[in-house]
């Protein structure tokens, strides 16, 4: 089974439901300018959104999928745009904070999207919420990083799904580094940070600045 193919599967009602919350945030025409770091057309397929939209990835698909009119892929690192101040009208990342190892490069990300965009949208699992999506598994983010390393190939639906190698998942467990809401509004000091409840539990911030808001 292919583990993305299981995460869109688990977790679409709850993008579906985010996505909707973000149409409704913010305002769009035709002339509106978003960039989308990280993400890929999939969240754009749940919405009908008119916007001209750029993706911007690390790692571009080869070949590129069919996509839509107004929607673009574009290379480039999170951390340091190749854009000037300002230059986008939104700026959205879902799930990608949390991908950067620490916090020192979580700054440098979040300056980066403060600069360029005219108002952001930023989501990230939330650290206390006993389930990671990343893992598929309960409170295994809780365990000492040390042990999550040793864990994580053979005991967590991730693991057992891809089957990475011994490096690569050591990579995983370094590469993610949730964040507790303390830290996650250190990052966006500028935003109001919006808590994203399941059962009346905090599952997830999402920084959001409007051009009204500042």
């Amino acid at each position: 089974m292919n583990i993305h193919h299981l995460y869109n599967k688990l977790l679409l009602p709850f993008r579906q439901k985010r996505m909707m919350r973000f149409m409704r945030t913010f305002t769009f025409s035709a002339e509106t300018k978003i960039l989308d770091i990280g993400g890929t057309p999939y969240n754009w397929q749940l919405v009908n959104c008119p916007a001209q939209i750029t993706l911007l990835n690390l790692n571009i698909p080869n070949p590129l999928p069919e996509l839509p009119a107004n929607v673009t892929y574009t290379h480039g690192d999170g951390m340091k745009l190749h854009f000037l101040d300002k230059s986008f009208d939104i700026v959205f990342s879902n799930s990608v904070i949390e991908h950067l190892f620490n916090f020192k490069n979580q700054e440098k990300f979040s300056s980066e999207i403060r600069r360029v965009g005219k108002q952001i949208w930023v989501q990230t699992p939330a650290r206390a919420f006993f389930f990671d999506p990343h893992y598929l598994t309960p409170f295994f983010h809780y365990l000492p990083k040390k042990l999550q390393t040793k864990l994580a190939r053979n005991f967590t639906v991730w693991g057992w799904i891809t089957r990475p190698t011994d490096d690569y998942a050591k990579n995983m467990v370094q590469e993610i580094n949730l964040l507790a809401f303390s830290e996650f509004q250190e990052l966006f000091p500028d935003c109001f940070i919006q808590k994203e409840l399941f059962f009346g539990m905090t599952k997830a911030f999402i920084a959001i600045r409007k051009m009204n808001e500042n």
